[in-house]
């Protein structure tokens, strides 16, 4: 849930576009090929050709909440959400079919991940885990906790090793395409909402109450970082080239860092809720949540 109406300052100062379509609460976008898929409240689809600017809504034929949607490749992709529900296209987005649900349709799936090779992964409330081998035609449900705790979001390392963080400090780390699960701890008994591996090899992992952790032994340690606030974060990007690291999250929760993540200064301004930051094909930064997509405009030195 969120989104971004304001001027920012991350260093500089950065506008924002009016979105196109501005409104019904979204909570993920990812990248199809040229084009830029978002999803969200009461079965939402929409799609972008022009790197966000403008949104066409595509009809899906479902009312449930999506709060996660990832492509394997320029066509290929899947979305999830509540009622335990999975949908996959094989057109980059045009159309939609439904795939799958769970066996707990009260239990919403609140993240997933395509991976090569027609694997995806998805996770959600309860301890929920489903994953499939032959893109989606088949799903096996796997208990990889010993505690029904909810797995917010899984990401994946530019080595390979996969991300999960979820509620109650849950932190667990893949290195062979999630065929082991290795629990570890930043410290943290709160709820995580994700782990953002960066291009140097660190690890940010974010959640409730403001907490940012950093590793640089690939998660074998965590130091908590220094934040502004105790807001909750959603979602969080690495803009390399400027050497910037933003989180985001619930309202008035807009953070960035510049010195690798060891501390964390606030944006100022009231920002709405931003559930997901995404680099589209161009470069471009959009801001994902409570009041739809909206294209975000810094200069050139924050993107490049």
């Amino acid at each position: 849930m969120r989104a971004l109406t304001a001027l920012l300052t991350l260093g500089v100062t950065a506008s924002l576009a009016t979105a196109a379509l501005p409104g019904p609460l979204l909570l993920d976008a990812a990248i199809a090929g040229d084009a830029i898929i978002s999803v969200g409240e009461r079965g939402l689809i929409q799609r972008s050709t022009d790197g966000g600017s403008t949104w066409a809504p595509v009809e899906a034929g479902i009312s449930r909440t999506l709060c996660a949607v990832s492509f394997a490749d320029a066509r290929t992709g899947w979305a999830a959400g509540h009622g335990a529900l999975i949908l996959r296209t094989t057109d980059g987005g045009k159309s939609w079919e439904q795939q799958f649900t769970g066996e707990d349709e009260e239990s919403p799936f609140l993240d997933l991940i395509a991976l090569p090779g027609g694997h995806v992964i998805a996770v959600g409330a309860f301890g929920m885990y489903y994953e499939s081998h032959d893109a989606g035609a088949t799903w096996e449900q796997r208990w990889i906790l010993e505690e029904d705790a909810h797995l917010n979001r899984i990401s994946q390392a530019p080595d390979g090793t996969l991300w999960l963080a979820g509620e109650f400090g849950t932190l667990l780390k893949s290195t062979d395409l999630a065929e082991i699960w290795t629990a570890l701890s930043t410290g943290e008994d709160g709820s995580l909402y994700g782990v953002l591996p960066l291009t140097n090899g660190d690890l940010i992992a974010y959640g409730l109450r403001g907490r940012i952790y950093r590793s640089t032994d690939a998660g074998a340690t965590w130091t908590q970082a220094k934040t502004p606030g105790t807001g909750l974060l959603m979602t969080g990007i690495e803009l390399a080239a400027a050497k910037t690291i933003l989180v985001a999250g619930q309202g008035r929760t807009f953070w960035s860092s510049r010195d690798g993540g060891r501390t964390f200064t606030s944006a100022g301004g009231n920002t709405p809720a931003i559930a997901e930051l995404l680099l589209s094909p161009a470069g471009q930064l959009l801001v994902i949540g409570e009041l739809g997509a909206n294209p975000a405009r810094p200069p050139a030195a924050l993107t490049r």
